[in-house]
């Protein structure tokens, strides 16, 4: 099972909880899971069928640009991660 990093702003929709396991195969299958689990996780973490803009991805530590095409490992960690800019 792959265990979800749920950022601070979003625990809202979890009823606090911070790390959840979920059973999937790929970025995709977590964002259904959690929208199974949590109505209205989706539209956060989600634009139409990509990731949502302000948002950054980390599978196992490292980032990754592949969205919810993602795949993964059956022990992955999953961070969903507020995206930082500046200069």
């Amino acid at each position: 099972m792959a265990l979800v990093f749920i950022p601070a702003q979003l625990r809202g929709l979890t009823g606090g909880e911070s790390q959840i396991e979920l059973p999937a195969a790929s970025v995709r299958e977590v964002v259904e899971a959690l929208e199974a689990r949590f109505p209205g996780m989706r539209e956060r973490l989600c634009q139409g069928d990509e990731l949502a803009p302000g948002l950054q991805l980390s599978i196992d530590h490292v980032m990754s640009s592949r969205g919810l095409r993602t795949k993964l490992e059956p022990k992955s960690e999953v961070h969903f991660l507020p995206a930082f800019g500046g200069g």
